[in-house]
């Protein structure tokens, strides 16, 4: 297809005057597509323009020169027969550029030629509607040709662009103002100069600056600067990166010996590639006031009562007192010593009512949780000894002993992990009543809250580690089928039918009813040392030998809410008040901390968690401080059993 056959198709914009304005193609790929080379002359012949140099004007009024074209008729025909792209190329008359049309172009100008519609869309056979139907509308649709007014020059445009044109020979429209092609150039490193360009520029970093020169440098350096020769070979062996100077110091007579320095060029290209290269980063210090990071947290005053002072001293045992436990009505405290001895005092007067002395050192005491019943649970190597200490109220302790002996044997003896056997001789008048022996040596006895069950944790690794106890009935079973790790504690649950297994490093609660594991907590502590459970049964905390204190919420999540580090050493117990917020831990340090510890019922708020007093009074012997602390069942008093051989009682 020739060039004239396309200059054919080239579309024309009417002017308001009556005059064309032909628009050439935007060629693709031009080097500057912003510029707007529209020739501006209206339409003249072009042939007024061959002695000139330019070929017309633009819309800022500047002059369209024409490119330079060196082509004789020899290069046009062998641009002709070489180039793939002649065809589509167009000769634009207006501006005196050679224009390549699209694909998109070449496609119109040829359904133009072949006489069909531009638009591709466009389909001329689409089905005609009915306007006039036979049914008789309302609104009558017309089918009016157009005015004549809408195909001749609107005046109103006219005085426009007339009044635009008054304007601008006013001037009062100025044209666009011609683009500074000159490029800016300043110091990036300069100092911040508020008349500079930088002194705006609130963000900039200024260079880091070169080290001062050192004695090292010097032309005349003391001798300790000086390197040996073996100092000299060993720095020439080191790697450049590994130097600590990057030259060798050198004595010169005179500042007129130095040398030139070989390296100087290159450090200082060096020196300009960092500066240049190495991004810099700013970092704003925040201003924090330290106390606005501490948590506002209640004053201890404001949570009274809890225990301040050491009120009473129980003396007694000759060995560390390893545990205690106190009567549900709190006038009888027990407590187990490795002295083998369990010694009965009355809480308020610290005296001693009685002693039992035992086979062997005492792990661990429970008192009968049941105010009806008088019975204490007394863990001695291998056996639980259950003791009627035959104290307070003589209907009390003679109704515990009409129930221990009206136990009827079953007829049928079913098989037990352990054995059941009545005392009697010497250690009936003493006290106890029944021995459940067991195969290996106990750590832990603990009572069900309704006082007929007792649990106990056995030194052992197989699944009879943990035992459930039946005393009206005599009846001992194996919870667990397997054995899920060495067994701390046990605990049960105070008002829901469950049961809490501390291992090693998890606490594991079980259904009882559903016989199935229900939560597993992690501890995130090294070895689980004691445990407690709040009276609502809603938290959990566990004491570890690393010094922690981890505080669950068992309906908020597995992993601990809090871990207090309050302890400078292993923590031996733990424990919650019946009644009163309050917590306390007892550590191998010889101190006992006490916390308010806040349960709201309201879901949605966080227990409040609040140290408020340690307590301090036992000495620490042999490397063991506390080793047991329980609080009052009704008094927000506080009793703690120490290494010392003493028991004491905080209120």
């Amino acid at each position: 297809m020739s060039a004239l056959a396309f200059q054919e198709f080239l579309p024309d914009v009417w002017l308001s005057d009556g005059s064309s304005l032909q628009v050439g193609w935007t060629q693709p790929g031009h080097p500057d597509p912003e510029e707007d080379i529209r020739n501006t002359v209206g339409n003249i012949p072009m042939e007024w323009y061959e002695d000139f140099p330019h070929i017309g004007y633009d819309l800022d009024g500047k002059k369209i020169y024409k490119p330079i074209r060196t082509k004789d008729e020899l290069d046009k025909f062998l641009e002709k027969m070489e180039s793939p792209d002649y065809w589509r190329t167009v000769h634009d008359k207006k501006t005196g550029r050679d224009l390549k049309l699209t694909d998109e172009q070449v496609e119109l100008v040829q359904r133009l030629q072949q006489g069909r519609f531009g638009d591709v869309s466009f389909n001329p056979y689409e089905p005609a509607v009915d306007f006039f139907s036979s049914q008789v509308m309302i609104h009558p649709v017309t089918n009016r040709p157009a005015d004549k007014r809408s195909f001749i020059p609107s005046l109103i445009e006219k005085e426009k662009v007339s009044r635009l044109v008054h304007a601008i020979k006013m001037g009062w429209i100025k044209p666009r103002k011609p683009k500074e092609d000159a490029p800016a150039f300043y110091d990036l490193w300069a100092q911040e100069d508020p008349n500079s360009i930088l002194g705006r520029h609130k963000m900039h970093v200024p260079a880091p600056k070169l080290p001062l020169p050192g004695h090292e440098e010097s032309y005349n350096p003391p001798p300790e600067y000086l390197p040996t020769e073996e100092e000299k070979l060993a720095w020439e062996m080191q790697e450049p990166s590994e130097r600590k100077l990057p030259f060798l110091p050198q004595r010169h007579e005179c500042l007129r010996r130095v040398p030139a320095y070989s390296r100087f060029i290159h450090e200082r290209f060096e020196r300009c590639l960092d500066l240049y290269l190495c991004p810099r980063q700013r970092k704003m210090r925040v201003n924090v006031d330290p106390e606005d990071l501490i948590p506002k947290l209640p004053k201890p005053r404001d949570l009274q009562p809890f225990p301040t002072t050491q009120a009473l001293i129980y003396r007694g045992h000759t060995s560390l007192v390893r545990c205690l436990s106190v009567s549900p009505s709190g006038q009888w405290l027990a407590s187990g010593s490795d002295d083998g001895t369990v010694k009965f005092w009355e809480v308020c007067t610290a005296r001693c009512m009685k002693t039992l002395p035992v086979s062997g050192a005492v792990r661990s005491v429970a008192w009968n949780p049941n105010p009806a019943i008088c019975l204490v649970a007394i863990a001695v190597d291998h056996s639980v000894l259950l003791v009627n200490p035959a104290l307070g109220d003589k209907l009390l302790y003679g109704a515990t002993d009409q129930l221990l002996d009206g136990y009827a044997a079953p007829e049928e003896e079913r098989p037990q992990p352990v054995t059941w056997e009545e005392a009697a001789g010497e250690e009936r008048s003493q006290g106890v009543r029944l021995i459940i022996q067991h195969g290996k040596p106990l750590k832990q006895v603990t009572w069900h809250g309704k006082g007929d069950y007792l649990a106990t944790v056995v030194s052992d690794n197989s699944h009879l580690q943990v035992l459930i106890h039946q005393a009206s009935k005599r009846w001992s079973q194996a919870p667990f089928r397997k054995s899920k790790g060495q067994v701390q504690r046990v605990l049960f649950h105070p008002q829901r039918p469950f049961f809490l297994v501390a291992t090693q490093r998890f606490v594991r609660v079980y259904n009882l009813l559903k016989q199935e594991l229900t939560k597993k907590l992690l501890s995130n502590c090294k070895w689980i040392s004691s445990m407690a459970i709040h009276p609502g049964g809603d938290n959990l905390i566990c004491g570890s030998y690393d010094s922690k204190l981890a505080w669950f919420d068992l309906d908020l999540s597995t992993k601990p809410y809090r871990v207090l580090r309050h302890h400078k050493a292993a923590l031996r117990a733990v424990a919650f008040h019946p009644h009163y917020p309050l917590f306390a831990s007892g550590s191998d340090d010889g101190s006992v901390i006490v916390c308010h510890g806040m349960v709201y019922s309201d879901l949605l708020q966080n227990p409040l968690l609040v140290p408020v007093k340690v307590l301090k009074g036992h000495t620490v012997t042999r490397d063991l401080g506390v080793l047991d602390v329980l609080f009052h069942p009704s008094q927000p008093w506080l009793f703690s059993a120490g290494a010392d051989a003493t028991v004491r009682l905080f209120t």
